[in-house]
Parts: structure tokens; C-alpha cells; sequence
């Protein structure tokens, strides 16, 4: 049976848009201003990473659901420490394409590539998201509206010694994430068991409050992947992600090209009826 997204889908969709016209004309009085200044002095740099992944939603009953998901990040492909992630949260669905989470994350920071840290240096969030899946044809369509309110301990100059160690007063920031990714069954109409398909996702990072001075806008992130449907499991992604990261500073910015295998699980902690 051929799908296609109904009004209220259609309105969703423009909440990303909407979302990022509103944040932009709210930053754009105090970036412009720094802009020009910036621009010239900036420096960039490239570095090669992948990022090895879990990230599952799974439900209880009809309604509520567990996000679990651990990110181990390495720089220089696999040989050196980069970032870990751990992130969980409580799903609510409204309907089988449709849910809200609300939920925790703790980030762990290692210095890499030409602008390390001076540390390795910790991170708490608590975040929330919406998310819905529609059709358009055979195109799957998933769009993602994630806040996130971040904790974040920089590393400061030890008061007893020379060494940079994590703050023990974290500096706090608020960023809005706006995602859309799109799934393609290489044959059929719909993602089926052990098919393959093309994926293609992007997502942008802004920043808001008095705490963000100069990269109200963090980062983009585009991606394509070849998935494979596991049985009973879920998803199966090998693809590129081309990360343009902007530093706190915004002087600093990164263009890394990143390796990325993740398993994606819908697998449900019950049996359907």
C-alpha cells in the first residue's frame, strides 16, 4: 500500500525550518557583529575519526519505551581516545512512528587532532527530543528535534600544580539539534529483513544563552551509509560522516571525515499481540 504524509506530517516537517529561522534572525544581531572579526583570523584543520555505535529504542508496552546508546569515538580512525558517550532516556509513543524522550548523557572528552584540549574533560546533559517517521512513496522519512541542557567542566589550571585538570564548576549552555534523515530500499517499497538500503542524514547544531559568545552555530553534521535490515535486531550502518565542528572560541574549526558503524535496534522488551 502506497503512503504518503498526511497534514499534521506535513507541518511537522516544517518545525526544523521554522525552528532554524528563529534561532538564526535571534543569534544574528550579536554573530554578524563578531563575523567579520572572526572570519579573518579563523584556522582549520582536518582530522580523521570513527565513531563505533549502539543506539536502541526499545519498548516496554505500546506506549513507553528505554533509548539506550553508547558511542565509542576514536580519533585517527581507531588508534587514539576521542570522546565517550552514554546516553539514555524514557520514551513516550503516541504512536508507532511517533515519540517523545526525555533523558540523561555523559560525554567524556579526550585532547586530539592540531586543537586538543588541554585535558581530557567531562560532560552532563539532560535533554529532550521529538521524533516521527513518515513515508513518501518509498522514501522513509525520520525527522528529529532534539534540546539538550549541557554541563560541561572545561579544563582549568590546577591550583596546586602545572597541570590542567577538569573544573569543578561546570559552564552551562543550551543547544537545539535539528535533524533529517531519509532511507531508500534499494528494491521493494519498504524496508524489509535482510535488504539493503541507502541512508542520508543532516543535522545542525545552534547554540543559545549568555554563556555561547561566538559559535551560536557548534556544527554540521552530513552523512551517507549503506544499512542492512538484521532480523529481528534492527539496522546495520557503514557510511561517512563529514563533521564541521566550530570551537568555543570560534576561531577554531574542524573538518573531519568520519568513519561510522552503528547498529540501530527497534527490538521491543515484549511480545506484541
Amino acid at each position: 500500500m502506497k503512503m504518503v504524509p498526511n497534514n499534521s506530517n506535513k507541518n511537522l516537517i516544517m518545525i526544523k525550518y521554522i525552528l532554524l529561522i528563529i534561532v538564526a534572525s535571534y543569534v544574528h544581531p550579536v554573530f554578524s557583529q563578531s563575523v567579520s572579526a572572526t572570519l579573518e583570523k579563523r584556522k582549520y584543520t582536518t582530522n580523521y575519526n570513527g565513531w563505533y555505535m549502539y543506539m536502541g529504542d526499545h519498548r516496554f508496552n505500546n506506549k513507553l519505551g528505554v533509548h539506550l546508546e553508547a558511542q565509542f569515538r576514536r580519533h585517527d580512525i581507531i588508534t587514539q581516545n576521542q570522546q565517550l558517550l552514554l546516553r539514555t532516556g524514557l520514551n513516550y509513543h503516541f504512536t508507532s512512528s511517533t515519540f517523545a524522550t526525555l533523558g540523561y548523557c555523559y560525554v567524556n572528552t579526550h585532547p586530539y587532532g592540531e586543537f586538543p584540549s588541554q585535558s581530557q574533560f567531562p560532560e552532563h546533559r539532560i535533554w529532550e527530543q521529538f521524533q516521527f517517521k513518515s513515508m513518501l512513496g518509498k522514501v522513509e522519512i525520520v525527522n528529529r528535534y532534539r534540546l539538550e541542557q549541557r554541563y560541561i567542566y572545561l579544563p582549568v589550571l590546577g591550583s596546586d600544580s602545572l597541570l590542567f585538570e577538569p573544573s569543578k564548576k561546570s559552564t552551562y549552555q543550551n543547544r537545539v539539534r535539528l535533524m533529517t534523515k531519509v532511507s531508500v530500499p534499494f528494491k521493494g517499497k519498504t524496508i524489509e529483513d535482510k535488504q539493503f538500503y541507502l541512508a542520508f542524514y543532516d543535522e545542525v547544531f545552534l547554540n543559545f544563552g549568555k554563556n555561547v559568545v561566538l559559535n551560536y552555530i557548534d556544527q554540521n553534521r552530513a552523512y551517507i551509509a549503506l544499512g542492512y535490515k538484521i532480523p529481528k535486531l534492527g539496522r546495520l550502518e557503514l557510511g561517512y560522516l563529514n563533521q564541521l565542528l566550530v570551537k568555543s572560541d570560534g576561531l577554531k574549526v574542524e573538518n573531519n571525515h568520519t568513519l561510522q558503524i552503528g547498529i540501530l535496534s527497534n527490538l521491543n522488551f515484549f511480545k506484541e499481540k
